[in-house]
């Protein structure tokens, strides 16, 4: 049975901008290969209402899982919220539960829950929230897609807090041999093994060191014996 898949939305103008370098789907990625579900695909969107509400209706009709990253926090840009509850057309309001979680929070650091910082309580119906160990702001999960905050430590919390509650598969496993020849001479060699090999992924990526060429030949998929068995032919081949 194939693995479950997912997707990945980053929101922020930042990010489009390159002020901000993305470290979330880096991260994400590792957590969905051990965990057993494949990560199909990833988009970035600026600010813009109808971009977020567009990709989220997309790509949770399309995956099992969708990952959004970015625009939770307490400003006047922060619209993933609004935007997530206008693409599965249901109400957003403060929720008792998220609010009681900030009041608390904020109350022990001894500042006030304003406005702004209510505004992160602004869960739509039938959302389930996310845990925050870190900064307590939730996130949540509406249908199947997870929101989450943009700032990495956040991220990775919520991350953890979402997986355990997924459904996973198989593990993806991977092995490199590292060939000292350029990708024209051995292209010919991969796409045989492919062939014989079509439950893998098997990509190369070229290098160059002191002007020599070479490349690293990668064997993915979750059956170990199958990429061992790609592996030892593919270095008889190329008598490595």
């Amino acid at each position: 049975m194939a693995n479950p898949t997912a997707a990945m939305l980053v929101i922020g103008d930042e990010i489009l901008s390159g002020r901000t370098r993305d470290a979330n789907m880096h991260f994400l990625a590792q957590e969905l290969t051990k965990h057993g579900i494949d990560l199909k695909e990833v988009r970035i969107v600026s600010d813009d209402a109808s971009a977020i509400e567009a990709a989220v209706k997309v790509l949770s009709d399309a995956y099992d899982n969708v990952f959004t990253s970015g625009g939770i926090g307490p400003t006047h840009d922060d619209i993933t919220a609004d935007c997530i509850a206008r693409a599965f057309d249901t109400p957003i309001d403060v929720r008792d539960d998220a609010r009681a979680l900030l009041q608390a929070h904020y109350d022990k650091s001894g500042l006030e829950l304003n406005a702004a910082r209510l505004r992160m309580a602004r869960i739509p119906d039938g959302a389930t929230l996310i845990e925050n160990p870190v900064s307590t702001a939730p996130g949540f999960t509406l249908a199947n897609v997870h929101v989450m905050a943009g700032v990495p430590s956040v991220f990775q919390a919520m991350v953890a807090s979402v997986l355990p509650t997924l459904t996973g598969g198989r593990p993806l496993l991977s092995q490199t041999l590292r060939v000292d020849r350029g990708e024209g001479d051995i292209a010919a060699t991969l796409s045989a093994l492919a062939e014989v090999f079509s439950d893998l992924s098997i990509g190369c990526y070229p290098f160059q060191i002191n002007g020599a060429f070479g490349a690293n030949v990668v064997v993915r998929g979750t059956d170990g014996g199958r990429i061992d068995a790609a592996t030892t032919r593919l270095a008889k081949e190329l008598e490595l």
